[in-house]
């Protein structure tokens, strides 16, 4: 009895001791990768990387700051929860941003439940943005019609060239948001660029015809002064938006 009552307390304490290893690697591997998030970080300030451009592979970074692929791919997922970096599939890491504060100064991307903040977010720009693209295409001058249009085509080229327009999108939305002349919208303008950051962060399906289509459709809509077809095209706009994001977490 004393004997099986030894055995079980030392297989209990070689347990304890390798659960304990285990927590300790995990907590240094956690360490090191936050380190190496602060150095990849300084990199891009320092290279500098510009808004768009894309940053080396991991195997150059991980040659770089002399760590493990598994540590590059881990200080990529933090600057990327920071709204730094985005991820495209089969493309590459991309900066979108150079101050974690610029795009999200709420702090939404920090969220651990990435999915579930990118689908509330885009719910709640189909409560908000319909309606600011219908005031738009109510209260829009000529002058701001017309760079509207520029703004449409510059986001059409660069998704049609595949290059990242992420900062192009940005400010389009942010513009309809302006030409709403609804004087808080510009209070909603950072939730707007948060909520485009991370829908592209979490759904990496190629949404290039509808996102064209659907830019243009509202686009045109304002520049007909057609607000119910402006509110109309931003709702089929935001849920193309919202069927890829589900689509893409159901996979």
């Amino acid at each position: 009895m004393h004997m099986l009552r030894w055995r079980g307390g030392k297989n209990n304490d070689d347990k304890k001791q390798r659960e304990a290893i285990h927590y300790l690697e995990m907590i240094n591997k956690k360490l090191l990768g936050s380190q190496v998030e602060d150095e990849l970080l300084n990199y891009i300030l320092e290279e500098p990387l510009e808004v768009g451009q894309k940053i080396p592979n991991e195997f150059e970074l991980a040659e770089r700051f002399g760590v493990g692929r598994s540590t590059i791919r881990e200080a990529v997922k933090g600057l990327v929860s920071r709204g730094i970096l985005m991820v495209k599939r089969g493309s590459g890491t991309y900066v979108v941003s150079t101050s974690s504060l610029e795009y999200d100064p709420m702090g939404f991307s920090r969220s651990q439940d990435k999915y579930k903040m990118a689908l509330d977010l885009l719910e709640m720009r189909l409560m908000l943005e319909p309606e600011l693209a219908s005031k738009a295409a109510q209260n829009a001058s000529i002058e701001e019609k017309m760079q509207l249009e520029a703004m449409c085509d510059e986001v059409e080229r660069l998704y049609r060239e595949g290059k990242n327009q992420t900062k192009k999108d940005m400010e389009f939305h942010a513009f309809i948001a302006a030409c709403s002349r609804n004087q808080a919208a510009k209070t909603l303008i950072p939730m707007i660029n948060t909520a485009i950051l991370t829908f592209e962060n979490q759904a990496h399906k190629d949404l290039l015809k509808e996102n064209i289509d659907t830019h243009r459709a509202v686009t045109n809509a304002i520049l007909s002064e057609d607000p119910v077809g402006a509110k109309f095209a931003m709702i089929m706009h935001l849920t193309y938006n919202r069927q890829a994001l589900m689509k893409e977490f159901e996979e």
